[in-house]
């Protein structure tokens, strides 16, 4: 597929689907931390700062994709996403490994501390504080850690890009037959594209 052709339906539903994705690691990342108490390590933090990347990033690919944009610039932007995505998903696969034993995980990575200036309350502080290292797992589900599902999860959204990079403009339409709903909502959404 050139990345001239004419962008259709499936661009609209692979960027809708980037933006929804990204949202959902988000606030699961944001829930486990603030909610479930589970610290991130420095490795976690460049996990997030991709899916936080993305949702600007996938909600500026719909609005081009409305605006009627050429074809080949939405085609290189979800190559630009995946590449993104593709570079949180090695970083959650190094950690996975590290915490598997399979390697060495970063000597310097635990998360951050900051050290109250109030000499009484430092005893109290430090036996409160946790660090956490990046090379241990705080928590399995379904016998994958954080890193582990976001090398799922991101691999999943990295294949969404690339068929939004690289699909026909009709490559879902048995999709889109099967549930018209979500036919029309991509039809309104690219309907300037399609007019190009």
């Amino acid at each position: 597929m050139k990345l001239t052709a004419p962008i259709g339906n499936t661009q609209s539903l692979a960027a809708s689907l980037l933006l929804l994705g990204a949202l959902f690691i988000s606030a699961c990342s944001l829930g486990f931390e603030h909610i479930g108490g589970f610290q991130p390590c420095q490795l976690c933090y460049v996990q997030r700062h991709v899916h936080y990347a993305m949702i600007p990033l996938s909600a500026i690919s719909i609005i081009i994709i409305m605006r009627g944009a050429p074809a080949m610039m939405v085609r290189l932007l979800f190559v630009g996403l995946a590449g993104v995505l593709a570079y949180g998903a090695v970083v959650g696969f190094y950690q996975a490994g590290a915490e598997w034993e399979f390697w060495l995980g970063p000597n310097d990575c635990t998360n951050s501390v900051t050290i109250t200036p109030d000499a009484t309350n430092l005893m109290a502080q430090l036996q409160s504080t946790k660090l956490i290292n990046c090379s241990v797992a705080q928590m399995r589900i379904l016998g994958l850690s954080f890193g582990g599902w976001n090398v799922v999860l991101s691999t999943g959204l990295v294949t969404i890009a690339l068929i939004g990079a690289f699909a026909s403009k009709d490559a879902l339409a048995p999709l889109f037959k099967r549930l018209p709903f979500l036919g029309q909502w991509m039809t309104a959404i690219s309907k300037p594209a399609q007019a190009h």
